[in-house]
């Protein structure tokens, strides 16, 4: 099995601004045909106070996108941008965001020339906004796994509400047009079970259905994505550790039971992570992956077997070695059947901000 590459490009960037860090994007179809795409944009650099989650609309299948509109925007430093259609005309858009004191502490200077590369004045720049935040009292009120509903395809949203746990790309649609939100405790500990899991309706209301067994002792389970495929939920789960493990889980569910198996091992010690799941009209089921070995790049694994096996290591974007900074990827289906992949990434230099970008693919039996 073979994969073929037929368009990459820069969709989503601010060029005229300071503030022109993009990460961590999610993109769907709504329920009126339009593609929409969000991410954490308009951010100073990586671990920043400025963070929005932001969204964009194409109505030409990925030809074109919209201006940047704003969706969420708390005093603290809104991360990645989750999103998911459901039920009539429902969408979720999810986020979270960092204490000030967490962004305080990645605010230090690097001697290397990576990403993190900041100097004197970057850093009191963003310490007086946060010196700001902290005097206005504001992190208590906002603090948190959050997230905005729309009941007319994304035109208008409901204000900001809280949930008990968080994944980049947000929940997937269970068959009764209800979410199923899998995603790592906002407040987990070590030592805990950190990926939980809810039940969300579309008025905005939860219920907890129950918890995912850790992935391996000693490491840290974070940012899961789950889809609905057959009868069952697969959820793949990132897992590291300070050995340099940086690799992905799977579990599986039974939708009549909602209970998930200990999760296996898909990809090497340091595959890829963290992905997101598409199912597809010819039956494949495709996993994007960021990887983050060189020479970096976004990568897929597909299965025709609904998560049995997989055909791995499939290379959407090649970096070239340039930075570990990138991917996040989401997909969707375009109508002619080939597959959009966003994922975020600095193609041109690591010292230059992160742009979000497109590819457009296909699978090629």
């Amino acid at each position: 099995m073979n994969i073929k590459v037929d368009e990459t490009k820069v969709v989503l960037s601010h060029n005229t601004s300071f503030h022109n860090y993009f990460g961590w994007p999610t993109v769907t179809r709504l329920r009126d045909g339009k593609l929409m795409l969000v991410t954490s944009g308009m951010r100073y650099q990586h671990v920043c106070p400025f963070g929005k989650c932001v969204g964009s609309v194409s109505c030409d299948e990925g030809k074109t996108w919209s201006p940047m509109m704003i969706l969420i925007d708390t005093p603290l430093d809104d991360r990645d941008g989750g999103i998911c259609a459901f039920g009539e005309s429902n969408v979720i858009v999810t986020s979270f965001n960092n204490t000030t004191e967490f962004q305080r502490s990645a605010n230090v200077p690097y001697d290397d020339k990576d990403w993190d590369d900041r100097g004197r004045e970057e850093i009191e720049y963003m310490n007086a906004y946060l010196n700001i935040v902290d005097k206005g009292g504001e992190q208590e009120k906002y603090l948190g796994s959050t997230f905005i509903i729309s009941h007319d395809n994304g035109v208008t949203f409901s204000e900001v509400k809280k949930i008990p746990v968080s994944s980049p790309h947000g929940p997937c649609e269970l068959p009764d047009g209800t979410l199923l939100y899998v995603g790592r405790r906002f407040d987990a500990n070590d030592g805990d079970n950190e990926i939980h899991y809810y039940k969300v309706y579309s008025d905005g209301s939860y219920e907890k259905l129950g918890e995912i067994e850790g992935c391996l002792e000693g490491a840290l389970d974070c940012e899961p994505h789950a889809i609905v495929a057959g009868d069952k939920v697969i959820v793949h789960i990132r897992v590291q550790d300070d050995k340099g493990l940086f690799t992905t889980f799977q579990s599986n569910a039974s939708l009549s039971d909602l209970k998930f198996s200990k999760p296996r091992q898909i990809l090497s010690d340091r595959g890829g992570a963290p992905a997101h799941l598409l199912k597809h009209s010819s039956g494949a089921l495709i996993s994007t992956y960021g990887y983050r070995a060189e020479p970096f790049g976004v990568r897929a694994m597909i299965s025709y077997d609904d998560g049995k096996t997989w055909s791995k290591d499939h290379v959407i974007y090649d970096n070239k070695g340039i930075t570990a900074d990138l991917g996040y990827p989401s997909s969707v289906e375009l109508s002619d059947g080939r597959i959009l992949t966003i994922y975020y990434a600095h193609p041109e230099s690591a010292r230059k901000p992160a742009v979000i970008m497109q590819t457009i693919w296909s699978i090629e039996e």
